[in-house]
C-alpha cells in the first residue's frame, strides 16, 4: 500500500469513526413490563427524538432485580415496582436523575408523588409511571347467588369468615404473597399496616389462618384466567390484573362478569415507576426517554392503551373517559387518601412474616 493512500484511508477512519459512535449511541434500551406502553408511542419517541428504542420485557420483578443487582445489564431505563426500588437504591444500583433534564416532571401527581417518597424520599431516583390498587375481584353472577347484600366493597368479604365462607363452594383465590396479605390483615384489624412489631403480625396471621378452610389456592396470577373463565367467584388481586380479567371474559362474551372493587376501609397502593441504572450506557437518553414519556399527551396515550392510571395529573383531561371515569382505575380523592404504603421490613421481621405466611398456607 502506498504512503498516500495509506494517509487517506487513516484520515477516512478518523472522520468516520466518530460518526459511527454517534449512531452508535443514538439508542435506549429500555427494560418493563410487556404491553406496557401504548401503540405508536415508541416510534414516535424515535421520530421526535432520533434515538432508538429497544424493548426488551421482564415477567416478574425478580427477574428483573436480579439483573439489576448482577450489574452490566445494559439497560438504561427500567420501571421498578415500589419496594423493588427501594431495595435497587438501598443496594447503590440506580443513579440519581439530572431532574433539569425532565422538564415534564412538572406535570406530575403530588398526590402518587407523595406516596412514592416512602419507597425514594425527596425522588431522588425515580418519577412514577403507572400506579393501582390491591382489591377485590368477584364474578358478579355467583356472588349474588349465594349472598345478594354480599360487602363486595369492604374487606369483610374476604376476612370475616362468616362472609367468606359463603363462598368458598365457588372458589377463592388469594396472593401468594406475605408483603401484600399480611398488611391488609393488619389493617383490617386496625392495627398499623406497616408494623414490625412481631405481635402484629402474628395477630394478622391468626386472621388469615381463620379464613384459611375457605380458599381455593394461593397464587399471584392464576386468579386471572379463573375469574375470566368463571372457574372462581372471589380473588384478592391486584387492580390490573382483575381488570384485564374484566376484560378478557368482556371480549369471550361468556356469560362471566368480573368486577373490582377497592375495599372502602383502605388498601395498598403499588407503583411502577422510572428508573436509572447507575451502570446505564446511555443516561441522557434515558432521561429524554422518561422526559417523552411524561408528556401529558403521551401518558394519556399510555393509560388509554394499558387501562392503569399513570403518575401525570395534566394528563387527566386527556384519558378517555371509560379508563378516568372508572374508579376501578382512578379512585375518588376520598379513596386515594386511605391508600396505604409499606416499607421494607428488617431480616427478623421478614422471617417472622415468612414463618407466619408459611403456617397459613400449609393450615397449621
Amino acid at each position: 500500500m502506498n504512503s498516500t493512500l495509506a494517509k487517506l484511508l487513516a484520515a477516512a477512519a478518523f472522520v468516520t469513526l466518530p460518526f459511527a459512535a454517534s449512531a452508535q449511541d443514538q439508542v435506549v434500551n429500555v427494560y418493563n413490563w410487556s404491553d406496557y406502553v401504548g401503540e405508536g408511542v415508541l416510534d414516535d419517541f424515535t421520530k421526535e427524538t432520533g434515538i432508538k428504542v429497544v424493548y426488551d420485557v421482564y415477567d416478574t420483578m425478580e427477574m428483573m432485580e436480579t439483573k439489576l443487582l448482577a450489574g452490566g445489564s445494559g439497560y438504561d431505563v427500567i420501571v421498578p415496582t415500589d419496594r423493588n426500588l427501594s431495595r435497587l437504591i438501598q443496594a447503590g444500583v440506580l443513579q440519581k436523575l439530572d431532574k433539569s433534564k425532565i422538564p415534564n416532571l412538572e406535570h406530575q401527581w403530588k398526590e402518587i408523588e407523595k406516596r412514592l417518597e416512602t419507597y425514594d424520599p425527596g425522588l431522588e431516583y425515580s418519577t412514577n409511571y403507572m400506579w393501582g390498587t390491591n382489591g377485590i375481584g368477584y364474578n358478579v353472577d355467583k356472588i349474588n347467588e349465594r349472598m345478594p347484600d354480599a360487602p363486595v366493597d369492604s374487606w369483610d368479604m374476604i376476612f370475616d369468615p362468616a362472609v367468606v365462607s359463603r363462598f368458598a363452594d365457588c372458589g377463592i383465590q388469594v396472593l401468594d404473597s406475605p408483603d401484600d396479605m399480611i398488611p391488609a390483615a393488619l389493617h383490617y384489624l386496625g392495627l398499623d399496616p406497616d408494623s414490625k412489631n412481631v405481635e402484629d403480625i402474628q395477630k394478622a396471621g391468626d386472621l388469615l389462618k381463620s379464613i384459611r378452610p375457605h380458599i381455593q389456592k394461593f397464587h399471584s396470577s392464576e386468579y386471572i384466567n379463573a375469574l375470566a373463565n368463571g372457574d372462581i367467584c372471589l380473588a384478592v388481586g391486584y387492580s390490573g390484573d382483575v381488570l384485564q380479567a374484566r376484560d378478557r371474559a368482556a371480549e369471550a362474551d361468556n356469560g362471566v362478569s368480573v368486577e373490582y372493587s377497592i375495599p372502602k376501609e383502605g388498601t395498598m397502593i403499588w407503583l411502577d415507576s422510572f428508573a436509572v441504572p447507575a451502570d446505564a450506557p446511555h443516561p441522557d437518553n434515558a432521561l429524554a426517554f422518561i422526559n417523552f414519556m411524561l408528556k401529558p399527551e403521551i401518558a394519556a396515550r399510555n393509560s388509554n392503551y394499558v387501562y392503569y392510571a399513570n403518575g401525570s395529573k395534566d394528563s387527566q383531561p386527556l384519558v378517555d373517559e371509560d379508563v378516568i371515569d372508572d374508579p376501578a382505575i382512578y379512585p375518588d380523592e376520598a379513596t386515594i387518601n386511605k391508600l396505604y404504603t409499606t416499607t421494607i421490613s428488617p431480616p427478623r421481621v421478614q422471617r417472622e412474616m415468612t414463618r407466619v405466611w408459611t403456617e397459613v398456607k400449609t393450615g397449621q
